[in-house]
């Protein structure tokens, strides 16, 4: 047994990347290009400034550590800001164009995130009997039968690996990478056990 592979699968809809999206879209930042925008969110005006190259840079720092905090580190130490609670800590220095530009969507977006994050377990567990956040028991079937269709195609036991996948209430639907072990995938996705099994299929080829 102790060369059975170890498949390491985390879902959740994470309030804090929640929040990094909300703000994404409020501060009209369009890095990463191919990600869709939120529902039922405010799309920001045409005729706002455009956001700056500098902030972002100083975003899209903040969301890989907010995706996969484990492998981007800050070389700075790191500060709650207000109207966050724990949800966004930026770096000390370096960030202070994202910080002041975030500041006067704290509420909303906290608010919003909190509220899909809540639809997502509710969702999830009346429809497929999962649970936010877990990787055994009933969630962990839901990527079985993906795992055991690679295993039929290319001949061989999967290898072990890890995956996060973040379910999220994007405009489009589709499944992206949003980090080196994780993806984002569309709510109505997710719920759709055939098409969800058919679009998780590659990603778990390409990390087993």
């Amino acid at each position: 047994m102790a060369d059975k592979p170890q498949w390491l699968i985390r879902e959740d809809a994470s309030v804090p990347v929640l929040v990094a999206l909300a703000l994404r879209q409020a501060l009209g930042i369009r890095a990463p290009q191919d990600l869709p925008s939120l529902r039922d969110l405010p799309v920001r005006a045409p005729d706002a400034a455009e956001a700056t190259p500098a902030l972002e840079k100083q975003w899209r720092d903040y969301w890989d550590m907010t995706v996969e905090p484990r492998a981007h580190h800050s070389g700075v130490p790191l500060e709650l800001v207000d109207g966050f609670d724990t949800l966004v800590a930026l770096p000390a220095s370096g960030a202070e164009q994202l910080s002041e530009a975030i500041a006067p969507h704290a509420a909303s977006s906290v608010r919003y995130a909190k509220a899909a994050h809540d639809r997502y377990v509710s969702s999830i567990r009346s429809s497929m009997g999962n649970r936010s956040g877990t990787t055994d028991g009933e969630a962990y079937r839901a990527y079985a039968s993906a795992i055991a269709e690679f295993e039929r195609d290319i001949g061989r036991r999967a290898h072990s690996f890890e995956l996060n996948v973040q379910v999220l209430p994007f405009s489009q639907r589709g499944i992206w990478w949003i980090g080196a072990l994780t993806v984002a995938v569309t709510d109505g996705l997710r719920r759709d056990v055939v098409s969800f099994d058919a679009a998780i299929r590659p990603i778990i080829a390409e990390l087993a």
